[in-house]
């Protein structure tokens, strides 16, 4: 205990991370509070206090996030910082940081999806606020580069590409391997060579016109990172409770499935969409120079300022005069002369047999 206390007041109070500690800790207090409370509601406990419904109101526990935040934020330009103020101060916006991005997916869906796969975010943004405060904690910069020591331009070299390979690891949607890459160099450079995951950004920019790319990453997807969505769905479980099993009939899938949808198809790649207008455009070309030329074979001349044919072809004209006696329910048969078209019924087969057997 002793040396605990020793190390504490050594690596945090001396080097004035005691705010930072505090925040910490509320951060992760809060969140696993929370957690715990929302799972005996969830499981209906009879001696544990329900939701807060004033008047009928669900109010989320962000609403009281929300307040911790501006109390440790206000308070601290208020007092200058001054200490004890500050240690409070950072204690209680420790606080409002688990509270609130308990609740991110609700936030980032304006729906209510704490108990659905998208609520998963809201795990995802809570662990990746507590990793990178703790990040902080660690040292004031990655390689426990000290402020006040004279330059050493390798080790900026070194932390620069580093930082760069964790931002590009970070884009190919590796967000584990980007943020252990921060600390550890050579884990996030890892992550840069190789290939990125195909929902990642990186993906979407740089894999759209490079389909044995994309079938590569694919394929790695499935074989490789299933176990590990796999172990990540359990720990996801045993921290936050497993979400809801929605039926697919179910009018809350009709609406996350239309809204993924919208989603994916306003994300359509540029590439894709200028090769679809190219081929249009080509279409339409061809269009116009094979009707251009049939005008010419028929020995009609177009009018280049109105744009209106003045002899129409005496194929289109037919086909014209065919679907007015469709409309009309008239017969089909037309005879064409030289000189246009004039519609004559059709004899019935019979009759023409009758008639040429009796000769008249």
């Amino acid at each position: 205990m002793t040396t605990l206390l020793d190390g504490y007041r050594d690596h945090i109070v001396a080097a004035h991370k005691q705010p930072l500690f505090l925040l910490l800790v509320g951060f992760i207090t809060s969140f696993v509070f929370i957690r715990f409370s929302v799972r005996m509601i969830r499981a209906q406990v009879r001696w544990w206090p329900g939701n807060v419904t004033p008047g009928g109101l669900h109010i989320h526990h962000m609403v009281f996030g929300l307040g911790f935040l501006l109390l440790g934020g206000i308070g601290v330009f208020a007092t200058y910082g001054g200490h004890p103020w500050i240690d409070w101060f950072g204690l209680a916006f420790g606080i409002g940081c688990g509270l609130v991005l308990d609740e991110f997916a609700l936030i980032l869906h304006l729906d209510d999806v704490y108990w659905s796969e998208q609520g998963r975010k809201s795990v995802d943004a809570v662990i990746f606020g507590i990793l990178f405060t703790s990040l902080l904690l660690v040292g004031y910069v990655p390689l426990g580069v000290v402020p006040g020591e004279e330059t050493r331009w390798g080790l900026i070299t070194v932390i620069s590409v580093n930082a760069l390979a964790s931002v590009i690891t970070l884009l190919k949607g590796k967000v584990w391997t980007g943020l252990l890459g921060i600390m550890v160099p050579g884990l996030s450079w890892i992550g840069a060579i190789r290939l990125g995951r195909p929902s990642s950004p990186w993906a979407r920019w740089r894999y759209a016109a490079r389909p044995r790319r994309r079938a590569r990453a694919l394929r790695r997807e499935r074989l490789l990172h299933r176990r590990a969505d796999r172990a990540r769905t359990w720990l996801f479980d045993l921290i936050a409770g497993a979400p809801d099993k929605v039926p697919a009939n179910h009018p809350a899938a009709h609406r996350v499935a239309e809204r993924m949808a919208a989603r994916a198809t306003a994300h359509l790649d540029a590439h894709a969409a200028r090769a679809l207008a190219r081929r249009q455009a080509r279409l339409a070309d061809r269009r116009s120079a094979a009707a251009a030329g049939a005008v010419g074979r028929a020995g009609g001349a177009a009018d280049p300022a109105s744009g209106v044919v003045e002899a129409a072809p005496v194929r289109s004209r037919l086909a014209q005069q065919r679907r007015r006696t469709v409309r009309a329910g008239r017969s089909r048969a037309v005879a064409v002369t030289p000189t246009g078209l004039e519609s004559r019924p059709a004899r019935h087969p019979r009759l023409r047999t009758h008639t040429r057997r009796t000769g008249r």
